[in-house]
């Protein structure tokens, strides 16, 4: 997992587009995202996908080809700059079956940000096209829609338009659950996705790699099995360190985490827990595909290269 392309940094006047691969998006938060995108200089255009409701199933953004057609146009056309994930939900798997790989040209990164359902393409892409992805706030859904003022709106701008600002992440809240420190290639996301996409074409296993995981709705015994699937499969063999995020709507927090460290300190690795990143929080964004040191002493995730160009 090294040499991943960086794509560059976001300009005032860049056009980027706003698609959905997953479910159907609010769309009156849709059109405060959009302002919010105009008001900080760019210039979305919204593909049809991120418009449809639910058609064959409500918990869809119209048919499958639609959104993998949508999302092919908006990899490939070099006239975007970035592409932004109206919302999450469910679909994305789905949407990967159809997506046309050939169309889009590996050497030529774009800025991709998403997160939740998202998990699922933002592996894609970096198994497919070797890109860096950002696991981070969506159009339609969480603060982003709030705009300037709010932490993530602001905090992924921040990151989009002078990523040498960022040099790295600090976890106020975080509590080491296995103390050290690693290097490794950051990765991962909701673990629901990543469990789901092992055995697939797109599926990105952890060994040498800075692990994140959080999740949503999920009950305590599911999320366990999750966990599971994720060792059995041998998907975490090798794991440099392990960051863990929100869990939100999980089980009482006591419960999950005393889950977790049965799951994963068993590791040998450096585990870090407590992770402002993922749902129902304002989330700090966390990149896909750059090589970074966490180091769970002083709860930091330090990144060893630049996320994007300049």
């Amino acid at each position: 997992m090294t040499g991943f392309r960086r794509p560059r940094a976001l300009r005032p006047g860049d056009r980027v587009a706003v698609v959905s691969g997953s479910s159907p998006a609010d769309q009156a938060n849709l059109e405060a995202g959009l302002r919010a995108m105009e008001h900080v200089g760019l210039k979305p255009d919204v593909f049809a996908s991120a418009r449809e409701m639910g058609v064959d199933y409500d918990y869809l953004a119209g048919d499958d080809r639609l959104r993998a057609a949508d999302l092919t146009a908006a990899l490939a056309d070099p006239a975007y700059a970035g592409l932004f994930l109206a919302c999450g939900g469910y679909g994305m798997q789905r949407t990967l079956e159809l997506l046309d790989w050939s169309r889009i040209d590996p050497a030529r990164p774009k800025v991709v940000v998403g997160y939740s359902d998202v998990t699922a393409l933002l592996e894609a892409i970096a198994v497919k096209l070797g890109w860096v992805s950002l696991f981070g706030p969506m159009v339609a859904c969480n603060g982003f829609h709030q705009g300037p003022g709010r932490f993530d709106f602001d905090t992924l701008m921040t990151l989009l338009f002078t990523p040498a600002e960022v040099g790295g992440l600090t976890f106020l809240d975080a509590r080491t659950i296995v103390p050290g420190v690693a290097e490794g290639v950051t990765l991962g996301g909701t673990a629901t996705l990543l469990a789901a996409s092992i055995g697939t074409d797109t599926s990105l296993p952890a060994r040498g790699g800075i692990l994140f995981l959080e999740d949503v709705d999920e009950k305590l015994f599911r999320l366990d099995r999750i966990i599971t699937q994720l060792r059995r499969s041998t998907y975490t063999d090798g794991v440099a360190a392990i960051l863990l995020g929100t869990f939100t709507d999980c089980g009482e927090p006591r419960e999950v985490e005393r889950l977790l460290v049965d799951r994963l300190s068993d590791l040998g690795v450096p585990v870090l827990a407590g992770a402002d990143i993922g749902h129902g929080i304002a989330q700090q964004t966390y990149p896909i595909g750059v090589r970074a040191r966490l180091d769970t002493g002083t709860g930091t995730l330090t990144f060893l290269e630049p996320v994007l160009s300049s």
